[in-house]
């Protein structure tokens, strides 16, 4: 998979869930080992996002972390608020 293609799964999923939509941006960053998707949502919505006890972020996270990018680097999602 491609950056783009994890970028667009990652709307896809966290789209629904939130009350703003529109205010849903992705951010990348790369290092060594990881390219890291830093997630933003409307105050609101972080809550939804990372759900109760944090289940919906690890379930998020559990969907993501199984990705293999075309580079060899690993995913890592952060919610950003």
């Amino acid at each position: 998979m491609t950056e783009t293609d994890v970028k667009q799964l990652i709307l896809t999923i966290v789209q629904p869930l939130v009350a703003e939509p529109d205010e849903v941006k992705i951010e990348t960053e790369q290092d060594d080992y990881f390219l890291n998707f830093n997630l933003s949502v409307s105050k609101e919505d972080v809550g939804r996002v990372i759900g109760k006890h944090g289940r919906i972020a690890q379930a998020i996270r559990n969907i993501v972390y199984g990705i293999r990018l075309d580079n060899n680097l690993k995913v890592r999602l952060n919610i950003v608020d």
